[in-house]
């Protein structure tokens, strides 16, 4: 059986596991090495366009938008017809100025209007644990509240891309539980004001409530195990990282198990640790070696630092490291180099 990512000779594969690859290379090179209408969904968080030159790179705010729609243009052609294209873009103020770049709405307009992207809906990703910033206008001077909101832009190549909503259920609300244990006695359908009726199908216990387009998710990977780690072993870590529960969220809702999903941006990936977890198929892109090799942690929790660093110096050798992912409960009994099953087709 081929390996699914044979094909993309633009970059060096650094590991794999049974359904996945991380791939070291320039993005724009390997989305335009991928077959037509071969993935279900694109999903990352291209570096934003910071005033302070990172290490990570991040592009000039006056270039930002045509930069980032020739990748959007790539992963249109990649896209699948009912497949979809999600970015988180953060938003940054403009040189000197208290006032915001438009940077983001700029690019959906460019992705809708010239590219033929659909606008699915608009996500807000809300971080309660970001801290106060940028520091000027909000911790100094005091004129501005604290940037907490992510824009997330949910694109498709039709008006009726593959999703189902009901996979990303929320617990429901205490007067909301009330209800389901007593509806007659809690709640009698009436009619409002908006005339628009309530009535007694809320009663019934769906096994969640649907979500907002609101995704409140506090991104606490300080705490992470792939933070502590790189500062255990001193290696690189990706500054730039959002929560697990952010690409879970939409891999769900616009996905199945055994689809295709891939980060072109991946950074420490999360995104690919995430779809492995759910039984897709996936490829991340990072064109820096370090912090590309240094995401393969994310991939080994419950494994002793010595493996962990015996794999992250391999994959700096130029070694391709193939992977088991283990749960802890599978821990016992495992040996190192056992042998893996052959990775699945994807293309």
């Amino acid at each position: 059986m081929t390996k699914f990512f044979e094909h993309l000779s633009s970059g060096a594969v650094l590991y794999t596991t049974k359904v996945g690859a991380q791939i070291c290379g320039e993005s724009q090179k390997l989305l335009a090495e991928l077959p037509q209408e071969s993935v279900d969904l694109f999903i990352t968080s291209p570096p934003f366009p910071l005033l302070r030159k990172k290490a990570y790179g991040n592009e000039d705010q006056n270039e930002y938008v045509a930069w980032l729609t020739d990748f959007a243009k790539l992963a249109y052609a990649a896209l699948k017809p009912t497949g979809s294209l999600v970015i988180d873009i953060g938003g940054a103020y403009q040189q000197g100025r208290p006032v915001r770049s438009l940077h983001q709405f700029r690019a959906l307009i460019e992705f809708v209007d010239k590219l033929d992207y659909f606008l699915a809906e608009e996500f807000y990703w809300f971080n309660p644990a970001r801290l106060p910033s940028p520091t000027e206008w909000v911790n100094r001077q005091k004129i501005r509240a604290k940037d907490a909101v992510n824009t997330v832009w949910w694109l498709s190549k039709t008006e009726f891309p593959k999703a189902d909503i009901s996979q990303v259920r929320i617990p429901y609300s205490d007067s909301m539980q009330r209800l389901l244990r007593n509806p007659e006695g809690y709640y009698r359908p009436k009619d409002r004001p908006s005339e628009h009726v309530i009535g007694s199908a809320f009663s019934f216990d769906n096994g969640g409530a649907l979500p907002p387009n609101l995704l409140v998710i506090p991104n606490t990977e300080s705490n992470s195990f792939y933070l502590r780690m790189c500062q255990h072993l001193d290696v690189p870590s990706h500054p730039a990282r959002f929560p697990s529960a952010l690409p879970e969220f939409f891999i769900r809702m616009l996905t199945q198990p055994g689809d295709v999903v891939i980060d072109f941006f991946s950074g420490s990936n999360t995104t690919g640790r995430v779809a492995n977890d759910l039984g897709r198929k996936w490829l991340a892109f990072e064109k820096d070696h370090q912090y590309a090799a240094a995401s393969v942690i994310r991939f080994l929790e419950n494994h002793s630092p010595e493996r962990i660093k015996r794999h992250y110096e391999a994959i700096l050798s130029g070694e391709e490291v193939k992977l088991s992912v283990i749960k802890p409960a599978q821990l016992d009994g495992y040996t190192e180099g056992e042998d893996e099953e052959e990775l699945l087709t994807l293309f």
